[in-house]
């Protein structure tokens, strides 16, 4: 596959880049964190409380069994090297 830059072209990684610092120096991170926060109000206006519950109940829940499965890899890892 030929190189994006032999040709004049970059990549849509490298257009974003180049966007986004486009846009910060044109309006500042007070514009980022303010579309931000517009987001915000509007998906806590879409969806219901117990929506959000919901979530933080199953991000815990994966941080949890994260947490176990490093822990248990570890364990093995300590019993091999002893034995």
């Amino acid at each position: 596959m030929a190189d994006p830059k032999e040709d004049g072209n970059m990549s849509v990684r490298e257009a974003g880049r180049k966007g986004g610092k486009t846009t910060r120096q044109r309006y500042g991170t007070e514009f980022y964190q303010e579309i931000g926060q517009k987001g915000g109000r509007a998906v806590s206006e879409r969806y219901s409380h117990e929506h959000f519950q919901q979530i933080g109940r199953k991000g815990g829940r994966k941080v949890a069994e994260l947490i176990d499965r490093a822990k248990r890899m570890e364990r093995a890892e300590d019993a091999e090297s002893r034995g």
